[in-house]
């Protein structure tokens, strides 16, 4: 019996992080938590007026992230953030060394149609570019997976349990 991950789903605003991580949470038979409601009521405020956040925004929130999967670890979880810089990865590693990755990846228009097209929620379409010119994808020594998500909810869940599935079996057979 392998000891549950605690993972943490990470991409671009409207990849599908709020969507795919209860799926996968409940696929795993493990908590979720959404990685929106770490952020203090001044990013959330900055990030509705259309102001991307700073580094120092951010710090605050990916160590109360941390915090989180850190307090799951040996338990599994699964947690959202966007987490597009390395050095944002490598805070919440920082916190919580033992989390994994699960880069939900895609084509920045369909991603954008899926963006214009969701309810009530504060991330608004102008900030897509900023997101992708922030982003650093995932190294070749980081632990994690690149889940592309084109197709539905349950395809794209159905991808990352694999994928997960397949990291782990890598990282048991080193």
């Amino acid at each position: 019996m392998r000891t549950p991950q605690v993972v943490v789903v990470m991409g671009v605003a409207g990849t599908g992080k709020t969507t795919i991580g209860p799926l996968l949470a409940a696929r795993l038979g493990v908590p979720y938590a959404e990685g929106d409601d770490f952020h203090p009521k001044a990013n959330i405020d900055k990030m509705t007026a259309g102001i991307p956040l700073d580094d120092s925004d951010r710090w605050p929130w990916l160590d109360a992230i941390g915090h989180w999967a850190h307090g799951r670890a040996g338990l599994g979880g699964v947690v959202s953030s966007s987490a597009l810089k390395r050095a944002y990865r490598d805070r919440l590693r920082a916190v919580a060394p033992g989390v994994v990755f699960v880069h939900l990846t895609g084509d920045r228009k369909l991603i954008e149609d899926r963006m214009a097209h969701r309810q009530g929620h504060f991330m608004p379409t102008a900030l897509l570019d900023s997101q992708f010119a922030t982003l650093e994808p995932l190294g070749p020594d980081e632990a994690g997976v690149a889940v592309d998500v084109a197709g539905g909810p349950e395809e794209i869940t159905e991808r990352a349990v694999l994928a997960l599935d397949g990291l782990s079996t890598a990282s048991a057979q080193q």
